[in-house]
């Protein structure tokens, strides 16, 4: 079974969103990528528009199974938040409209998804982001690429698409085909997540920092 994920990385000047097909080994191939913008000088009104009506374009082209967006969390910079919070609801509002489930992901979940460490940097998640969809670069601006790890980590997190988590030789080769996989095989960064989720692994952020250290080697 393969299941299409739209994920949001939502904000008022630049909204970025990625669109991934994952298929029952959890192998993702790229189906779209875009950041949709609008300048501070407009009118909110007028922003909250033009981010809604691309969301919409986007959500109607490619029709996904499943919706991620970023949780909102506090920062220093209320107008940040406050931006951030309100495409969230435009963008939770459109997929109530389609009949879509849309999941909340905090950014530490997804880095651990992603890359197996919870406090990576956008650079390391950008480049597992790569090498996971088989790309050449990694997605810019990192809107683009927070988007995609959006949509990965739901399909990994969820196990929308079924399967088992790819291998890291299938990860290192961003191999967008099907290989197959011996059930219950799982990277070293991810067996880390895992652990960390689970909360019985004494010292398992640091475990998952060495381990995603050995993946991207």
């Amino acid at each position: 079974m393969t299941v299409r994920v739209l994920g949001i990385d939502p904000g008022l000047t630049r909204c970025g969103v990625g669109i991934v097909d994952v298929a029952a080994n959890r192998s993702a191939t790229l189906v779209d990528v875009q950041v949709l913008r609008s300048s501070p000088d407009l009118p909110l009104e007028r922003r909250l528009l033009l981010i809604s009506e691309g969301l919409e374009e986007l959500l109607d082209r490619h029709q996904p199974h499943f919706v991620a967006i970023e949780r909102v969390f506090a920062q220093q910079n209320v107008s940040t938040v406050m931006g951030t919070a309100q495409i969230s609801g435009v963008a939770l509002m459109l997929a109530a409209k389609r009949g879509l489930t849309v999941t909340l992901h905090t950014p530490s979940e997804v880095k651990a998804a992603i890359t197996g460490y919870g406090s990576a940097d956008k650079k390391q998640v950008g480049t597992m982001v790569a090498r996971v969809l088989g790309l050449a670069e990694i997605p810019k601006p990192a809107d683009a690429a927070d988007a995609l790890a959006l949509a990965i980590c739901h399909a990994w997190r969820t196990g929308a698409a079924g399967g088992v988590l790819p291998t890291s030789g299938a990860v290192k080769a961003g191999s967008r085909s099907t290989p197959a996989l011996t059930p219950g095989a799982l990277t070293p960064a991810q067996k880390a997540w895992r652990d960390a989720e689970r909360g019985n692994a004494p010292g398992s952020a640091a475990a998952a920092s060495a381990a995603h250290r050995r993946l991207t080697k």
